[in-house]
């Protein structure tokens, strides 16, 4: 194989020696009689001197930055060190150069700071790849990716593809569907669910897949209309066998790409604690300022609104927000996120821990209620927010506004990875726009033995043999053991609303595989955009995305998802409307 010199591997071994250099021109002055030209790739950046006298002096000086050379030259000293780069000892004394390609002048800076807008930066995305800030998140993913596939292959896993034209099947949003000329329809796969349940039916024990998924729903900053996820399955693990090789999973990608060692187990919560203390069933635990129930201190209070809200059997909730005065622009940008969550408002007081409040409240509730609340939490003076609602707007609202008053404070964490799983899933969940349960996770998810045969009756009460994965406050993963039962799965399909002409349709293949004998099964699915999002630092998932979309699913460099000729719809025996 070839010996490539990258332009970061200049030194002092090469001192006096003539090497061959590729790459783009990042900077192109003349200063006197000398041209500086500075050559970088993907590892870092190489100063080139350019005599005067040299045969090549009047085309290096018509080059210009971005442009794409190869050159030949000695490596000497420099007379005039650069402590910030890797290479700043050294430069190289021009031989010879050879233009490959001369550029245009960029649209923006290709520079980490870039004064280029992000609609402008995915438009040239190419470009926005040659900054180091974002060429470091692509090259750190694929480090990730790679420690990922190292562990599940010594650990007997088998990488195995699935196909991306599949089948229309119910998993939680909407499909991407692709039309055929056979006048029928394939989808896009929300996730490898089925192929993998069926990888395990073909008894090959442990697979995984680094996969790519599409769901057509709204975005947001951790969110692509397609993404990639690593899918495990396994048979014949519990739902602790599988935690277990989840965490050590991560102890080997930590160490491995990070240098970073994690204690393990994580701590384990359920799902009822995590909503009820966090309001979030992906509570970020960085943290403390959990959410309190404080009814039981306003049952005697003259404060209507609160008296009132307890006679309609409603909650009083609140966080304190410890030492800290809270402004009221502060509180004013906190009240919307009550608002966005279906709270009516927000009520507030900052207490001093003597006889001194201020607030929308600090004049109506009684001094001694809030002075029991601060003393019965061991907390001497802050700002508390309170919401009264039913219980889950209220702990909704809060579990919000926690999330951000944490940012706008910016708080101190008491680490920097807080993992955690979220158990004792429901299996049902109350959908207000169906008006009716759906599943929580998905339709193949196994109740809990003790609710297996009442789930279909006491749904409410129904839950899920399954386990979110959460790391500083965002779910990177989820799983759960599968039903392999072919009775047990055609009863979830019933409860879910499926005639039986509908699931031999859409599930048939899965319900005759089980009746082959199926191995009881469970897996889980790790997002890995949002988890490289997290382990780089990264703002929003775009950044660690080689092409990404923008906010609104649009891919501007592309410019698409564009018309199609009449011709091919024709074709597809498609008809606009």
């Amino acid at each position: 194989m070839k010996n490539y010199l990258y332009c970061n591997g200049i030194s002092e071994k090469y001192l006096g020696k003539e090497v061959v250099l590729n790459g783009w021109v990042k900077k192109n002055r003349k200063l006197g009689s000398i041209i500086f030209m500075d050559i970088y790739d993907r590892t870092g950046i190489v100063q080139v001197v350019i005599n005067e006298k040299n045969k090549f002096f009047q085309q290096a000086l018509s080059i210009t930055k971005e442009s794409v050379v190869s050159i030949k030259g000695k490596v000497v000293l420099r007379t005039n060190p650069n402590k910030e780069l890797s290479t700043g000892l050294y430069e190289i004394e021009l031989d010879s150069i050879i233009l490959h390609s001369k550029s245009l002048t960029p649209p923006f800076l290709i520079q980490e700071n870039t004064d280029g807008l992000e609609d402008i930066r995915l438009k040239y995305r190419y470009l926005d790849l040659r900054r180091p800030n974002i060429q470091k998140n692509i090259i750190f993913r694929s480090k990730v990716i790679h420690a990922l596939r190292t562990f599940l292959i010594d650990n007997d896993f088998i990488e195995i593809e699935t196909p991306i034209l599949s089948k229309q099947t119910p998993e939680g949003a909407r499909d991407y569907i692709v039309p055929t000329r056979s006048k029928k329809f394939y989808a896009l796969p929300q996730s490898p669910q089925i192929y993998k349940q069926l990888l395990m039916v073909s008894g090959f024990l442990r697979y995984f897949q680094v996969a790519k998924c599409f769901r057509d729903e709204d975005l947001r900053a951790d969110r692509q209309p397609e993404f990639t996820q690593l899918d495990i399955e396994t048979s014949f693990f519990k739902q602790e066998d599988i935690m277990d090789l989840i965490e050590n999973l991560m102890v080997h990608v930590f160490k491995t790409v990070m240098n970073v060692n994690l204690t393990i187990p994580f701590q384990r919560i359920d799902y009822a604690y995590a909503m009820e203390n966090y309001g979030s069933d992906k509570p970020d635990l960085r943290y403390g300022m959990k959410i309190l129930d404080v009814s039981k201190y306003f049952i005697s209070t003259k404060f209507k609104v609160f008296s009132n809200s307890l006679n309609e059997s409603k909650t009083i909730r609140a966080i304190i927000v410890d030492e800290i005065e809270l402004s009221k622009n502060q509180v004013s940008q906190l009240e919307k996120f009550a608002i966005d969550n279906n709270a009516k408002g927000l009520a507030w007081l900052y207490f001093d821990g003597n006889k001194n409040k201020s607030g929308s409240i600090a004049n109506i509730v009684e001094e001694e209620i809030i002075k029991s609340i601060f003393d019965d939490n061991k907390i001497k003076t802050g700002t508390i927010l309170f919401v009264t609602d039913k219980k889950d707007i209220a702990l909704s609202a809060l579990g919000a506004i926690r999330v951000e008053t944490a940012k706008m404070i910016n708080i101190k964490y008491e680490k920097d990875f807080a993992f955690c799983w979220v158990v004792n899933w429901p299996l049902f969940e109350y959908s207000e726009e169906e008006k009716k349960y759906v599943s929580a996770h998905h339709p193949f998810t196994s109740p809990t033995l003790d609710t297996i045969d009442t789930f279909d009756k006491d749904p409410k009460n129904a839950k899920a043999q399954s386990y979110d994965i959460v790391l500083n406050g965002f779910e990177i993963g989820g799983g759960s053991i599968r039903i392999h039962d072919h009775q047990v799965q055609s009863r979830v399909f019933r409860y879910l609303g499926l005639s039986n002409d509908q699931i031999k349709e859409k599930f048939g293949f899965l319900l005759n595989a089980f009746n082959y004998g199926v191995p009881p099964h469970g897996g889980i699915a790790l997002g890995l955009d949002r988890f490289i999002m997290i382990l780089s630092n990264s703002s929003n998932i775009r950044e660690i995305i080689a092409f990404p979309k923008n906010s609104s699913g649009y891919d501007l460099m592309m410019d698409t998802p564009s018309n199609v000729d009449e011709e091919s719809l024709k074709e597809l025996f498609i008809k606009r409307v």
